[in-house]
């Protein structure tokens, strides 16, 4: 976004403020009427911040505050008059102006209007992002951090999948995140309203785990005292999540497969068909295709399951994502706990990143909350020895520059202005690096 819009018809005044502008690093696009930067206004989007003199040809300075402030009544208007326009200038600013300089006026004094103006229009934008988002994520549910490749296709393809009937299967490794991606889906759907219901095939013994599924009747076998609704009933209308699928009996499995087909169920002990809507989502740590080919899973359920899949990547795949989620996770942990979110030292920073996380991200969560209840990572800053040896010089560089920034955004909680200061670098230098990285400011604030 360009800094400031500049207008004023005297072709002097604005080689002048260029010149001042470029050496402030402010960016500025100039004009000499109104009508032209309205025009650019129309075309490339509004400025953080709009200079412009009162008497122009044409549209004046006020006509311009009255349009610009009509698109957008935060925009901040400085308006620059001549000694007999003073009255003009104090009632535009009744009507919306920021502020008004006199001419002749020294060009330290628009510098410094001009940045508390550009500091305003930030905090603006910043609020008006932090309610998007606040509204985003109590429309979308659980949010799926990262700004790897393959976080990005992961959230694309939800956002296409979400609000569809069809049945989805989730594979990745244990704590990439299964659970998390599922209720996702379900909180972007229009079943959303209704139940969420989550089940762990391997945590129930398998002679319960069709009561525990369909429900039963009362006396309907030993310790039947009452009669019990199952998570299919419960869920209609919902979603049912059903994680470590490969771990469900051979038995069990035929019925389910069944269930999904026909869309009605049998509470143990009755012979009345229930009828359920509901969406079913299924989560595995197995090649399903693989274990059908063993006998160890049918391969009819495998193919009923396997509409739509989504592959879930292990963390040592997306570590350009570990700093965000760890700030994400300290963050809770410092809540949940009562505690500060101390910042990390960059050796802590290079250990998380060159660990392997076999345990994915719910490993890198345990590891916050350890660093917020003892203040170390336990066992990785080992890992920080010889990470480099055989990495190029330029390799090392990026990692080390990239390392600085993320650190940066955490301790500011991804405020820009305090991460330029401290990295002493000019805010579109950092802009750059941030692009370049794939770092996004949203990541890193307290409020995501």
């Amino acid at each position: 976004m360009i800094d400031v819009y500049f207008i004023d018809d005297e072709t002097d005044i604005r080689i002048a403020i260029e010149q001042s502008f470029e050496l402030e690093d402010l960016q500025a696009r100039f004009f000499a009427s109104a009508e032209e930067a309205l025009l650019a206004i129309k075309e490339s989007g509004m400025p953080r911040v709009i200079i412009t003199d009162i008497c122009l040809p044409g549209l004046s300075g006020e006509n311009l505050l009255s349009s610009v402030l009509h698109q957008d009544p935060e925009v901040p208007v400085i308006l620059i008059t001549g000694h007999g326009d003073i009255s003009m200038a104090v009632n535009a600013l009744h009507n919306g102006a920021y502020d008004f300089i006199e001419k002749p006026f020294a060009i330290e004094r628009l510098i410094d209007t001009t940045r508390r103006a550009i500091e305003k229009r930030n905090l603006t934008l910043e609020n008006q992002s932090l309610k998007r988002s606040l509204k985003a994520s109590q429309a979308l549910g659980p949010r799926i951090i990262g700004s790897s490749q393959a976080i990005i296709t992961l959230r694309d393809t939800i956002s296409h999948i979400a609000d569809t009937n069809a049945d989805i299967l989730l594979f990745g490794e244990t704590g990439t995140g299964k659970e998390l991606c599922a209720r996702s889906i379900h909180e972007q759907s229009s079943r959303r309203e209704h139940n969420f219901v989550a089940i762990n095939c391997g945590a129930v013994p398998e002679n319960l785990l069709e009561s525990e599924l369909y429900g039963h009747e009362k006396g309907s076998f030993t310790g039947a005292d009452s009669k019990r609704v199952g998570k299919f009933e419960h869920a209609h209308g919902g979603t049912l999540f059903l994680d470590e699928i490969e771990s469900m009996p051979m038995q069990a499995q035929i019925r389910l497969l069944r269930v999904l087909q026909e869309r009605n169920i049998e509470r143990i002990g009755s012979n009345q068909l229930i009828p359920i809507d509901i969406r079913v989502i299924t989560a595995t740590k197995v090649d399903l295709k693989q274990a059908a080919a063993n006998s160890e899973f049918r391969q009819d359920l495998y193919y009923r399951l396997n509409v739509v899949t989504l592959d879930l990547p292990p963390l040592r795949q997306r570590k350009e994502d570990i700093t965000a989620l760890f700030h994400h996770f300290l963050l809770v942990a410092a809540a949940r706990y009562g505690k500060d979110a101390a910042s990390l030292p960059q050796a802590d920073l290079q250990a998380l990143i060159s660990h392997d996380w076999p345990g994915n991200v719910r490993e890198l969560r345990n590891c916050a909350e350890r660093f917020v209840l003892l203040g170390t990572l336990g066992g990785l800053e080992t890992l920080n020895g010889d990470i480099n040896q055989a990495t190029p010089l330029a390799e090392q560089v990026a990692e080390f520059e990239k390392i600085a920034i993320e650190q940066a955004l955490v301790s500011s909680g991804g405020r820009i202005k305090e991460t330029m200061e401290q990295l002493r670098v000019p805010r579109k230098t950092l802009y750059d690096k941030m692009q370049r990285y794939g770092l996004d400011k949203s990541d890193y604030k307290a409020d995501s």
